[in-house]
């Protein structure tokens, strides 16, 4: 053989054998502390931001969000619109295989469509899926939706969280034991949950965009930001999202410099104070907007966020597109607050400071979850401020999953202090449109407007930006007028994750986008967790 030819081959031998320029050492694990447990493995039918975190690592959508908050391919590769609107073809990537090895086909995604429309699953989110006239899979690689008329929201739906048929069809999917076992078809598998203290997860070897570089993902269940700040210092976890005072005050020394990151930008989330509206002290709206002028959301952003938050206006993020800047405002004006609840017939007739009317005093109690200081100290606030105006205000924290199942989902509370996470697509249907006030759904505050209705409707059948924006700024103009929340403030998120993490790159999706690609130089690796 020439030798030019065995050099050529050894050449090519070589670049075989050697890692690729920029490659990233596999291995290692990452713990993630986080306040509340889940309450189920299944998304679809819980409505905690904690279940819905945890489970996200074992699952895939259709589709998914890049960095800048586009829609990209995930289990379908590529998808057409008809030109009317009405129907979506999906290209289902092949290849793909459940973590128990069975193949992923679009009958598995024509079941998901038909799990979600089923009345015995118990979902608050099928109104996406009842628009849907039908959906076929004319082989094991095409899923053809077909909707009764034009839905705006129609392909983010199809992010949702795709469920095994062979696991759960013809099953009770509250007895299934994919509420504690999930298998989907995503990054990582699940490998053990213990209630209360951690879920455990381990690398998918045979995920479809290839292998995690991480090896295992531990969640960690710590109810007080106290504690798991103090974790994160001890190393006992390795990312969590900071407090105001944890970021601005206590992060900075040497240490934390040297063996952490921090990062800072606008939360995709609000904190509200949401009235039971079948309670008869709120459903005068007066009353409501009294209630929000008495609050001081400033002094909150200030005192409890140190200042790395923003006014909250409504139910849109600001600084995007579909934000109403011009919907009308509650600055802090007590005098304000007084004349409105005169005005309803809440006065003080008996000289003892508190407003009364008939013969019961205004009081109330707030609800809210343990472990999270913000909203305990924000509830703090509101209630000194109240005070102020003659109104008894009474707190009280709950542990989140019981927070969530005895008291959110069966409306036994008075207010709540609370918050939402904003999905990148504008649609608050699940929320605000009365057909979802009612038990285990998402409009738990119980809020009906007939104009509320018919621009949530209209807005999802309308696919012109303009037009929709339309829609929407009036919708945030009569939630601003009808307060059946007190919007409060959108916080900056305040993530730290350990130095030794690398390949995170902040965008407008945040930090937690390419979380498959993060990785650990080998000397600095750690095992999965076990304690």
């Amino acid at each position: 053989m020439h030798k030019l030819t065995c050099l050529i081959i050894l050449t090519a031998l070589l670049a075989l054998w050697a890692p690729p320029a920029g490659a990233k050492d596999l291995g290692g694990s990452i713990v993630i502390g986080t306040i509340g447990d889940a309450t189920s493995m299944i998304p679809m039918i819980t409505s905690d931001s904690a279940s819905h975190e945890m489970s996200g690592l074992v699952y895939n959508g259709l589709l998914k969000y890049d960095k800048n908050i586009n829609l990209i391919g995930a289990l379908a590769e590529s998808w057409t619109v008809s030109p009317d609107g009405l129907t979506i073809t999906f290209r289902i990537r092949k290849g793909v295989k459940w973590q128990d090895g069975k193949p992923y086909t679009a009958h598995d995604a024509v079941f998901n469509w038909r799990f979600m429309i089923d009345p015995k699953t118990p979902t608050a989110y099928s109104g996406d899926y009842l628009k849907v006239k039908s959906a076929t899979a004319p082989d094991d690689y095409t899923f053809v939706v077909k909707y009764k008329e034009p839905f705006a929201p129609g392909l983010a739906s199809w992010t949702l969280s795709q469920m095994p048929r062979h696991l759960l069809e013809g099953k009770d999917v509250r007895a299934s034991p994919l509420n504690r076992h999930p298998v989907g078809t995503g990054p990582f598998m699940f490998q053990r949950w213990d209630p209360g203290a951690r879920v455990m997860l381990k690398y998918n070897p045979n995920y479809w965009e290839g292998r995690p570089n991480l090896n295992a993902v531990t969640y960690r269940v710590i109810p007080d930001m106290a504690t798991m700040f103090l974790e994160l210092k001890a190393g006992g976890i390795d990312w969590m999202g900071l407090s105001a005072l944890q970021y601005r005050r206590q992060t900075n020394s040497e240490y934390f410099r040297k063996n952490f990151k921090k990062y800072r930008y606008l939360s995709s989330s609000y904190t509200y104070l949401g009235y039971n509206l079948r309670d008869p002290r709120f459903k005068d709206r007066r009353v409501r907007q009294a209630l929000t002028y008495a609050i001081d959301k400033k002094e909150i952003i200030k005192g409890v966020l140190l200042g790395l938050g923003r006014v909250c206006t409504g139910p849109i993020k600001p600084e995007t597109y579909w934000y109403n800047p011009k919907v009308r405002r509650y600055p802090y004006n007590p005098d304000k607050a007084k004349e409105l609840l005169a005005q309803a017939g809440w006065k003080d007739t008996d000289g003892d400071s508190l407003l009364d009317k008939d013969g019961k005093p205004f009081e109330f109690t707030i609800l809210t979850n343990q472990g999270n200081a913000a909203r305990a100290n924000t509830g703090v606030i509101i209630q000194h401020r109240l005070a102020k105006i003659g109104i008894r205000v009474k707190l009280r924290t709950v542990e989140w999953a019981a927070f969530i199942k005895e008291f959110i989902n069966k409306a036994r509370f008075e207010a709540i202090l609370l918050g939402w996470n904003l999905p990148p697509d504008p649609d608050q249907f699940d929320i605000w449109h009365s057909s979802k006030a009612k038990l285990g759904q998402l409009n738990v505050t119980w809020y009906k407007n007939p104009e509320v209705d018919r621009l949530l409707e209209e807005q999802r059948r309308t696919f012109d930006r303009a037009k929709r924006k339309a829609l929407l700024d009036r919708f945030q103009e009569v939630i601003a007028e009808d307060q059946p929340y007190t919007f409060l403030y959108v916080a900056e998120a305040l993530p730290m994750v350990a130095a030794r993490f690398k390949g995170i790159e902040p965008a407008p999706a945040g930090i937690s986008y390419n979380f498959i690609h993060w990785w650990v130089p080998k000397a600095q690796q750690r095992p999965g967790m076990t304690r």
